[in-house]
């Protein structure tokens, strides 16, 4: 409980409110919710102690409904589940090795790296060429090592066809969920893994249980236009704030 004694009450508020409504994005959209907390978190705490609290957010609310999302996701969400798996460790060892400042720069261009690729031309609902889906799990999981966003390379490569927007929400999430608990397992055998961590995680996970369910009832409600200008907004959203934090 090391952690929650550094904070002060506001700042337990502040925290419980950003994981709220990064969990109410995450539901509206199928992403969102690393690019939102991670950066937030990490103003103060660590960041792989940001990274890691995110990954067990992320595992708990994705068991909650892991067998919707099994169930609706595309076949190439396997694949790049398995590169992460693979990949995500290098990532997070090379944060291990990277001062903080560094680490919250490079965590900021990830963020901002989103939304350019979400601006890109939307393709046709075939499947990628299988070299594109290589790249996009390697990519993904070296994210997730480094910076707990596993989004920015996946979220294009879904929501950027024009394939059905649960399918495209389902293939994500079920990718976030596996990549965070790998991030987890990764960080206990590289020894970063601060046990202090899990408790915080259950006291904000309310707060993202909340959120995650206002979010999803919130995407049943709005057609596929207006869910597809909302992931661009957000996208839009964090990557204005990068630029904030860095200036």
């Amino acid at each position: 409980m090391e952690l929650l004694a550094a904070y002060a009450p506001w700042q337990l508020a502040a925290v419980l409110a950003a994981a709220f409504i990064s969990a109410f994005v995450r539901g509206l959209t199928g992403f969102g919710m690393a690019i939102l907390l991670v950066p937030i978190l990490a103003l103060a705490l660590s960041p792989v102690h940001a990274v890691l609290l995110t990954n067990f957010l992320s595992v708990f609310v994705g068991l909650s409904e892991i067998r919707r999302l099994v169930r609706g996701a595309e076949r190439s969400a396997w694949m790049i589940i398995a590169l992460v798996v693979l990949t995500t460790p290098a990532g997070l060892y090379l944060l291990s090795m990277t001062t903080p400042d560094v680490a919250r720069l490079a965590i900021a261009i990830i963020a901002l790296s989103a939304f350019g690729a979400i601006l890109l031309p939307r393709r046709a609902a075939l499947e990628h060429h299988p070299a594109t889906t290589v790249s996009v799990g390697i990519l993904s999981g070296l994210m997730t090592g480094y910076a707990g966003m596993p989004g920015p390379p996946v979220v294009p490569y879904y929501v950027g066809r024009a394939i059905p927007r649960e399918t495209a929400k389902a293939s994500m999430l079920l990718i976030f969920t596996c990549a965070s608990t790998t991030g987890l397992v990764s960080g206990a055998a590289l020894g970063v893994l601060d046990w202090s961590l899990p408790p915080l995680a259950v006291l904000l996970f309310p707060a993202v249980l909340l959120g995650n369910w206002l979010g999803n009832r919130a995407s049943g409600r709005i057609g596929d236009g207006l869910w597809r200008i909302a992931v661009g907004a957000i996208l839009g959203g964090a990557a204005l704030a990068a630029l904030a934090r860095l200036i």
